[in-house]
């Protein structure tokens, strides 16, 4: 009894932040369905009727990462006015990309549609949450559609598979992903490279995953699961932008659009991990990111 006892405590020690996480996404598209009934909405989940609820969501993933991980946001004056592509590290949970969206909404009133996995959008019960958020399939057509109405518009190029199979020396695990950098060049928007600091630290993955990693590529299901939720620092730094070239006509841009976007692809990954190699300790060290909690003097 007493090494049960032990044992499920130590598995909601190692899992209750993730799922406590789990928990309020439900519960925030639960209130998105009752917002939806009592103000009778029919309206696209992207239009402005939902602002006053989009804020209100915002809002509290903001003072949970204020409370939990002393979040902070740089490099925002990076971000274009106008529609742009932006390119981060995927942690194990992408609880950080989370808290910038809300950040950005609350400070710019911006809203970031979010490129994301198709099992996401089979998971039960989010739909409406998803949609007011802006999480999209991400298909060709959609992301080209998104940049000409003059959203950003986020992408990890790890995806899933960073997230579950990346560890706390934060390689990037892009493969031949490209298709980000067509779309940039097609659009004619510039890339903007993003990462948070010690999110690795904040939530983990096991290590022992051979059978994990076989299951993953043989389903595109995730199941390696995450655990973690120490309230370490976390901090969003937003790079400075890689521009599109205006001089490149559209012929130009045809015929070279294979060179081009994978000149674009390595410009990008670059970037990324330049901002990792200059705000992350590697590898990663759950103690200091801790510490950094109470270190006033960085920036």
């Amino acid at each position: 009894v007493i090494i049960g006892s032990l044992t499920i405590c130590a598995i909601l020690v190692f899992f209750i932040v993730p799922l406590t996480i789990l928990f309020f996404l439900y519960l925030n598209n639960f209130l998105l369905l009752i917002y939806q009934r009592n103000n009778e909405l029919k309206e696209d989940p992207l239009s402005d009727v939902w602002n006053s609820v989009r804020k209100t969501i915002a809002s509290f993933w903001d003072n949970y990462a204020r409370i939990w991980h002393g979040y902070e946001l740089h490099g925002v004056e990076n971000l274009p006015e106008g529609p742009g592509i932006l390119v981060y590290y995927h942690g194990a949970i992408p609880i950080d990309y989370l808290y910038f969206l809300s950040r950005l909404y609350l400070w710019k009133k911006r809203l970031c549609l979010s490129v994301a996995d198709h099992f996401v959008f089979r998971l039960p019960g989010l739909k409406l949450l998803l949609g007011v958020t802006g999480v999209i399939p991400g298909t060709r057509e959609e992301c080209l559609d998104a940049l000409k109405n003059g959203y950003l518009v986020s992408i990890s190029p790890g995806g899933v598979r960073e997230a579950l199979f990346s560890d706390e020396s934060y390689q990037l695990m892009w493969g031949n992903r490209k298709g980000f950098a067509q779309v940039a060049l097609e659009a004619k928007v510039p890339i903007i490279p993003m990462y948070t600091q010690n999110v690795r630290e904040g939530y983990r993955t096991f290590k022992e995953r051979r059978l994990f990693r076989q299951l993953y590529e043989s389903t595109r299901l995730p199941f390696t699961p995450p655990y973690g939720g120490l309230p370490v620092k976390f901090r969003t730094y937003i790079g400075k932008p890689i521009p599109y070239d205006p001089n490149v006509t559209t012929e130009e841009l045809v015929e070279k659009v294979c060179k081009g976007k994978f000149l674009f692809s390595f410009q990008t990954k670059t970037a990324v991990q330049a901002l990792i190699s200059k705000h992350q300790t590697i590898p990663g060290n759950i103690w200091k990111a801790l510490l950094e909690r109470f270190d006033k003097r960085r920036k």
